[in-house]
């Protein structure tokens, strides 16, 4: 049986992924604070955070 927060941290980090890529590749800025975020940044973000819903997703299947 599949736990809700399980479910839900495997969608929340698969989104958060999608959005990473979507930035990387269509080069949105960003600034926090007033200071511009690379993009290359987002290629960072984008392994660790597919790679964590990835993680989850394998435990959620045991």
């Amino acid at each position: 049986m599949t736990k809700p927060f399980t479910l839900l941290a495997v969608v929340l980090f698969s989104l958060i992924a999608l959005l990473q890529l979507l930035r990387f590749g269509l080069g949105w800025e960003v600034a926090v604070n007033g200071v511009t975020v690379p993009v290359w940044v987002s290629g960072i973000a984008f392994v660790i955070a597919a790679g964590l819903a990835l993680m989850v997703w394998r435990e959620m299947r045991r």
